[in-house]
């Protein structure tokens, strides 16, 4: 090898001074050109600087965004306090009303007459006749009855009876007797014949057999008397039908033991005259002026498509506290039979009525410390508190006398806290009112 190195050897060689000396030209050919590094830095700073401006606009544009939404949404909470702090409610106005007036009341129907026959004789029953739906005429024989004992009485009365007409008979001729005896003393005491002792005695005899002749018919007329009620009672062993009618009722049968008088139980029948029916209703008070005899009214019955004409007879003229009603009677042929007693009926009315008289519905009325009230929505939406005088109850509707015109638009249910000056939205108006708080 040349002993003399030329220049650009050392140069090189002082140049890779700072390397390890262990390092092979393999790994010093692999590190890294450090002026090709130290080129590179500049165009990544560019970089980092853009990234940056993007995440800040971006920020800034997302905190924009969400102020616009933010506002927004307060917008809406306040439209929506400003809804609810104004109550919505519906109106209603008044109406006149008809020429004629219908007013449909419960009633009971109830036969013409109605007859619950008992027995009125002890005894068995041996025989019944009609059983429930039959018609029958007036003294139709309906139960027969075996009554020995009381036939046995009858006996005895009867035999008594002829002793006392015998003792009658007797006392009459001790009685003729009597007088004549008193006649013909009374002739001899005065020719002087006979003693006034004698005399006496003759007439107090007479007056005695008189006294006991009137006792003697007395006791006649006392038996005759007993003989006739056994022979009316004897007459009860047969119950007949008081009227014509329909057997509505049968609670005896063959065998039956009977009892005289005994009204506590079951009649034995019940017997109704239903070619007329009477019909009970209860009235309120606010008709009961118009209730007056010749009042129509036509009765429907559940389960029945025809209807029926009623004519009212009577009224109780009287109310019950309990319930502040009137009963009224009401009377309808019923030619058919098609009207039953003790049914449900339905009557209405046909009552007379002023068509000049407002009516409004029953809901609208507010009852306070100031009477009772209605509610008048304003123009403005505002509440008007008007004092009413209520007429007749027409169940859904009120009569109004004063207080009420046809323009007014009336709160329909409306609330208890509700005071004049108040304001409300109308249900189904766009439009809502401005609150004081809301101005």
């Amino acid at each position: 090898m040349d002993p003399v190195e030329k220049p650009e050897a050392r140069s090189a060689a002082a140049d890779a001074g700072s390397a390890p000396e262990s390092m092979s030209r393999e790994e010093l050919a692999a590190m890294p050109d450090r002026a090709a590094t130290g080129r590179g830095q500049k165009p990544a700073t560019a970089k980092v600087v853009v990234v940056l401006f993007g995440v800040v606009a971006g920020a800034a544009a997302l905190a924009g965004l969400g102020i616009t939404e933010r506002a927004k949404g307060m917008q809406e909470i306040a439209d929506w306090t400003e809804k609810q702090a104004v109550p919505t409610v519906r109106t209603v106005q008044a109406q006149r009303g008809p020429q004629d007036q219908d007013l449909t009341l419960p009633g009971t129907l109830n036969a013409f007459y109605t007859g619950s026959l008992y027995a009125r004789a002890s005894g068995y029953v041996t025989a019944w006749h009609r059983d429930i739906g039959a018609r029958v005429r007036k003294d139709e024989v309906l139960v027969e009855i075996s009554a020995p004992d009381l036939d046995q009485q009858l006996l005895e009365a009867r035999a008594t009876l002829v002793q006392l007409q015998a003792g009658v008979q007797q006392a009459q001729a001790n009685a003729d007797l009597g007088e004549a005896t008193n006649k013909r003393t009374a002739r001899l005491v005065t020719q002087g014949w006979s003693s006034e002792e004698r005399g006496d005695t003759d007439r107090f005899t007479a007056a005695s057999r008189t006294a006991a002749l009137a006792v003697a018919k007395a006791n006649l007329v006392a038996q005759q008397a007993v003989v006739s009620r056994l022979e009316e009672l004897t007459r009860f062993k047969q119950i007949k039908a008081p009227f014509d009618g329909v057997v509505t009722a049968r609670a005896v049968d063959l065998g039956d033991l009977l009892t005289a008088g005994g009204t506590a139980g079951r009649p034995l029948y019940r017997v109704s005259d239903i070619h007329r029916m009477r019909v009970f209703v209860n009235v309120p008070q606010a008709f009961l002026a118009v209730m007056k005899p010749g009042l129509k009214a036509s009765l429907h019955v559940p389960g029945q498509e025809a209807s029926f004409t009623a004519e009212l007879t009577a009224t109780a003229n009287a109310v019950t506290e309990e319930s502040r009603q009137g009963l009224v009677e009401l009377q309808a042929e019923n030619p058919d039979g098609a009207l039953w007693p003790g049914a449900f009926v339905e009557v209405q009315f046909h009552i007379p009525s002023n068509p000049d008289t407002l009516r409004i519905p029953a809901t609208a009325l507010l009852f306070n410390r100031d009477g009772t009230q209605v509610a008048e929505v304003q123009g403005d939406h505002t509440i008007v508190l008007r004092t009413v005088k209520l007429g007749r109850n027409l169940g859904n509707d009120v009569e109004i006398r004063s207080g009420v015109t046809l323009a007014q638009r009336l709160v329909d249910n409306p609330l208890e806290f509700l005071k004049s000056g108040d304001v409300v939205r109308i249900a189904g108006e766009s439009t809502v009112p401005h609150t004081a708080s809301a101005e």
